[in-house]
C-alpha cells in the first residue's frame, strides 16, 4: 500500500493564518479614530496597530493627532498631514485589505515611519535597512517570492548609468531603457559610484540626474528581490552604498527631472533631492508593502521630510499611484515641465 503524500500547504494560506491570529491579538491590524470631538484610547503598548483618523464633517481637526499615522478627510485639497480621498469608506476598505493580506510589513512601515523624523538622515537610512532586511526573512516576503518566481534573463553589458557633462554641469542618466530604469544592483552601484564622483569633484558642478526611455523608474528589479545570501551582508552594502543618501548629501547641488513611471527606487532617491521636477504625465508609488516588505531605497527617510510622515504612511500601506497634481501640492516634487 502506497503511503499518502502530505497535501501541500499554500504559503498563501499559512501567512493568512498567522496574520490573521496577529491582528485577534491586537498585535497588527487597524485602529480606525472618527475625530468627532469624542475623546479617544490609545494603548501606546500595540505599536504594531495603525492608527487612522477620519474626518467626515465639520471643522477639520488641527491638534491631538500626532499619535495617529494616517489621517483621511472627503475635503478636497486638504492641508498636510490629512490626505484628502474622494470615498472615504472605499479607502478604509481599500487599507484594511492591503493590511490584512501584509499585516506584518505594514506594521513595521508604520513604526519604522514614526520614528524616522526624530534621526538624522543617515541614521534614517539605516533604521529603514534594518527593518527592511528583518522582512526579507518574513513569511510575508517569502510568500509573495513563492507566487512571483524570479526569472531568469541575459545580463544586459550596457552601462546601467552615464555620466557626463552638460555645460559648467555634471548629467547623470539611467540608462536601463528595455527595463524601464528597474533599479538593480548594477544599477545601485553605479549609480553611488557616479554620485560620489560628483560630490567630491573639486569644481562642486551642479548636478542633474535623469533617466532614458518611458520611465525615471519603474522600482526595484524584483527578480533580484530577496536574493542576497547574507542579509547582513546586504544591509551593510545598502547603507554604504545608499543613493538616497548621496543625494541627501548633495544638498542644492542636484536637480532630478522624473517624467512616467516613479515607482519605488523611482520616487525614493529623487525625493532626496533638494529639488525635483516632474513631466507631464508622471506619477508616484510606493508598492513594496504589497511584497511584504518596506521602502528600500531610501523612501522612509526621504520622502516624510517632504509631505510628513503620515501622508509617507498612506502611500506606503496604500500603495496608491500619486498623480502629479497631488504630488506638486503635497512638495514631493517642486515643479512640472511639459512631457518630452
Amino acid at each position: 500500500m502506497t503511503p499518502e503524500r502530505p497535501a501541500r500547504t499554500d504559503p498563501a494560506l499559512k501567512v493568512g493564518a498567522l496574520q490573521r491570529e496577529l491582528i485577534a491579538l491586537e498585535g497588527a491590524g487597524l485602529h480606525i479614530i472618527e475625530l468627532d470631538g469624542r475623546p479617544q484610547r490609545l494603548d501606546p503598548l500595540r505599536t504594531g496597530v495603525i492608527r487612522i483618523g477620519v474626518h467626515r464633517q465639520g471643522r477639520l481637526p488641527a491638534e491631538g493627532l500626532e499619535a495617529i499615522d494616517i489621517l483621511l478627510t472627503s475635503a478636497s485639497r486638504a492641508p498636510g498631514p490629512w490626505v484628502s480621498v474622494p470615498d472615504l469608506d472605499r479607502a478604509l476598505m481599500d487599507l484594511r485589505d492591503q493590511v490584512a493580506r501584509n499585516a506584518v510589513a505594514a506594521a513595521v512601515a508604520a513604526q519604522v515611519l514614526r520614528m524616522t523624523l526624530r534621526l538624522g538622515f543617515d541614521e534614517a537610512l539605516a533604521l529603514e535597512s534594518l527593518g527592511y532586511s528583518m522582512l526579507l526573512a518574513s513569511e510575508g516576503f517569502r510568500s509573495w517570492r513563492a507566487q512571483t518566481p524570479a526569472r531568469r534573463r541575459p545580463d544586459d553589458a550596457a552601462p546601467r548609468v552615464v555620466i557626463g557633462d552638460a555645460g559648467p554641469s555634471l548629467s547623470i542618466r539611467l540608462n536601463r531603457p528595455a527595463r524601464r530604469n528597474a533599479f538593480d544592483a548594477r544599477m545601485r552601484d553605479e549609480l553611488a559610484d557616479a554620485m560620489a564622483f560628483a560630490l567630491h569633484h573639486p569644481d562642486a558642478p551642479d548636478v542633474t540626474l535623469s533617466g532614458e526611455g518611458p520611465a525615471f523608474s519603474a522600482g526595484g528589479d524584483l527578480d533580484e528581490f530577496g536574493t542576497a545570501a547574507d542579509a547582513g551582508w546586504a544591509h551593510m552594502i545598502r547603507t554604504l552604498r545608499s543613493p538616497a543618501g548621496l543625494a541627501q548629501a548633495l544638498g542644492e547641488r542636484l536637480t532630478v527631472r522624473v517624467h512616467g513611471a516613479c515607482v519605488g527606487a523611482g520616487i525614493e532617491v529623487p525625493a532626496a533631492a533638494a529639488r525635483v521636477v516632474a513631466a507631464e504625465g508622471a506619477f508616484f508609488r510606493l508598492p513594496e508593502v504589497s511584497m511584504g516588505l518596506i521602502p528600500g531605497a531610501g523612501g522612509t527617510a526621504s520622502i516624510p521630510r517632504r509631505i510628513g510622515r503620515r501622508r509617507a504612511c498612506y502611500m506606503a500601506i496604500s500603495g496608491a499611484d500619486i498623480d502629479l497634481a497631488t504630488a506638486l501640492d503635497w512638495g514631493l516634487v517642486d515643479a512640472q515641465e511639459p512631457a518630452a
